[in-house]
């Protein structure tokens, strides 16, 4: 009977020695597929911390294959997990963590306005469990329209696409309608929910000079079709990320959303040492570029001023 108490202990000993050296698991929920170049980006981000996936963490992934409402069934699942920290990407996300926990850490990498959106209280004070990074989208929808108008000086009617889901959307579709309507040019908003090709479809019929997409997480992951879509219907498309003109958008002018999941280790590298989400202001893009599509712009049949060349980052021929 010794033998075996002694044994039990020693085997709890080791189950407890065991579980104190589990590494903390780190949730990302995806707007809709795993982005590789993103999720790479954080795995750099946390060994330029000194971090190293599956020795000092370990990662469990959700996506909402573009389902918003997939969110809070996402959310408590991965909560089962006991995660230490939960990285998400887009406002409908970051809403279904706070509303599912109050203790766990929410990260967001890139984030259009958190604070106008109600999730933080401000952006040097976040407050609460949630913290990271936004991009200044605001800002970026109004630089767009000056290209747009610089690019198109006589286009006359735009299509907008926008996911209605994303309570940023429609106040950057606000400021695109009021923009337009000084310059006597025409909005015309077009909602993607889970169907895309639909969208689309209505915006080919529309037949716009132009097409601004706003930024969205969803529609972001869906840049290839967009930019697709463009060339073949012969719509310059005005577009949120870097990533759309490298698959043949027009231009793009935005932070590097790579750059921003790097940057965001450095947050989660600081929530597992200790530190409180509250105690993390969110930081804002320092760097912008813009990136125009040459070889887009010719099958177009568009002429980009020098104005605007001289401004560019880069240019894809």
């Amino acid at each position: 009977m010794r033998v075996r108490a002694l044994l039990a202990i020693a085997l709890l000993a080791l189950a407890a020695s065991a579980a104190a050296q589990t590494p903390p698991r780190i949730g990302i929920i995806w707007s809709n597929t795993a982005i590789a170049s993103r999720l790479a980006a954080f795995k750099d981000g946390m060994r330029d911390n000194g971090l190293i996936e599956g020795k000092h963490y370990t990662i469990e992934e959700r996506a909402a294959e573009g389902d918003y409402e997939r969110f809070p069934a996402l959310t408590r699942d991965l909560l089962q997990r006991n995660p230490a920290v939960i990285l998400v990407s887009t406002i409908a996300a970051v809403r279904a963590a706070q509303q599912a926990t109050k203790t766990v850490a929410i990260v967001f990498p890139a984030l259009n306005d958190p604070v106008a959106s109600g999730l933080v209280a401000s952006l040097a004070r976040p407050g609460g469990n949630t913290t990271g990074l936004t991009t200044q989208a605001d800002d970026t929808v109004v630089k767009s329209m000056q290209h747009l108008r610089e690019m198109l000086p006589r286009a006359r009617r735009i299509a907008v696409l926008l996911n209605p889901g994303n309570s940023s959307n429609s106040r950057m579709l606000d400021q695109v309608r009021s923009i337009a309507g000084r310059a006597s040019i025409t909005t015309r908003a077009f909602e993607m929910t889970t169907a895309l090709d639909k969208a689309l479809g209505a915006i080919a019929q529309h037949r716009p000079d132009a097409l601004v997409v706003l930024r969205d997480a969803n529609l972001i992951s869906q840049h290839e079709r967009i930019s697709t879509f463009g060339l073949k219907s012969g719509i310059p498309v005005i577009a949120p990320a870097i990533e759309f003109v490298d698959s043949g958008s027009l231009i793009a002018y935005s932070p590097s959303l790579v750059e921003m999941y790097r940057r965001s280790a450095s947050y989660v590298t600081k929530i597992l040492s200790g530190t409180k989400p509250a105690d993390l202001p969110i930081e804002q893009p320092t760097k912008f570029e813009l990136v125009i599509n040459m070889k887009t712009a010719k099958a177009l049949g568009i002429k980009i001023p020098q104005t605007l060349l001289i401004s560019v980052d880069r240019v894809i021929e």
